[in-house]
């Protein structure tokens, strides 16, 4: 499947997802642009830093961005005060990464109504998330070292330079679930993930496996495998493939964790108490590895890394290089 196609079916898959202003029980729109804040620093942080062990790049701008329309008329102005952004129909810059190319001439709650000369684009459909999907989608193709000028009102321009990173962009939702996923371009980040996380160094480890699928091209290469994604993915050579897969981004994930600077235990901890942790299924999802092999496998390349360093021998992850077949 095309990118573009890709991206706007993830729009589409989203309109099922509660937007912002339907959590009215969960977390208040500041202490949603905090974790924010903290995952596009995380996400900024793994994308660059790791940037030399990927195939293909993307521009990392270090920000995530916004949408007014993502929230009803009568909660928006609320929302958009938590960003310090204007009421006004245009997308914004909702968190920025620190020490990122952004944090260099934007700030939060700056609005954009151009991009590169041209309006910013609007989407397609009438889902709320569509010109955020259209602008990153739009932004990930560009060349990795490509400059933009961005038109934020007035007659006042900000240009800002990229860095080459690993193919992802971020995005937090509103689930309490602590969960995540991948697409192959863009992470989700579910809410109740990090606030399940111990500190940032654990939810490092569950992005960094995310990020890992995208790396790996795991989207990609099961849907040329011609797996299940319906029913039929809890069995027999589906299940099997989704297995893998899962294995191979724990591997990877501990590697772009001492890559990016955070601490490669991390990963253990975090899956260890992710395995035992209240309200998980009584049965593990044949789509995934038991989370006792799981912290195992996780500790094993932790130990490769310590290894690694304690020789001064330079970190080279597995897998990169040549991902084994899904057969």
């Amino acid at each position: 499947m095309p990118r573009r196609a890709r991206s706007l079916l993830l729009a589409l898959l989203l309109a099922a997802i509660p937007g912002p202003a339907m959590a009215s029980a969960g977390p208040s729109y500041r202490d949603w642009a905090a974790i924010e804040a903290r995952v596009a620093t995380i996400g900024f942080r793994l994308t660059t830093a790791n940037a030399a062990w990927c195939p293909v790049h993307q521009p990392q701008f270090g920000w995530i961005w916004g949408d007014p329309r993502l929230y009803d008329a009568d909660r928006r102005p609320e929302a958009l005060a938590a960003y310090g952004a204007a009421d006004r129909d245009a997308p914004f810059i909702a968190a920025i990464a620190a020490a990122s190319p952004a944090a260099a001439g934007m700030r939060v709650g700056a609005a954009v109504v151009g991009i590169r000369g041209s309006p910013v684009p609007a989407g397609e459909g009438d889902h709320p998330f569509a010109r955020i999907t259209a602008i990153e989608t739009s932004l990930a193709a560009l060349p990795a070292g490509t400059a933009l000028a961005l038109d934020v009102g007035d007659g006042r321009t900000i240009d800002i330079a990229p860095v080459p990173g690993c193919v992802s962009d971020f995005r937090v939702e509103p689930s309490a679930k602590p969960g995540a996923v991948a697409d192959g371009r863009m992470v989700l980040v579910n809410y109740g993930l990090a606030q399940f996380a111990t500190g940032d160094d654990e939810l490092a480890a569950a992005v960094a496996h995310e990020v890992a699928h995208n790396i790996l091209r795991h989207r990609a290469r099961l849907d040329a495998a011609g797996v299940d994604r319906g029913l039929g993915k809890q069995f027999g050579r589906n299940a099997r493939l989704f297995k893998q897969t899962e294995i191979e981004a724990d591997r990877l994930s501990v590697w772009l964790l001492a890559g990016a600077g955070y601490d490669p235990a991390a990963a253990a901890r975090f899956w260890e108490r992710f395995g035992q942790r209240k309200g998980r299924p009584l049965l593990p999802a044949a789509t995934h590895p038991r989370w006792g092999d799981r912290v195992a496998a996780l500790e094993a390349e932790a130990a490769a890394i310590a290894a690694e360093r304690a020789a001064d021998r330079p970190l080279h992850p597995p897998l990169i290089d040549a991902p084994p077949p899904l057969e």
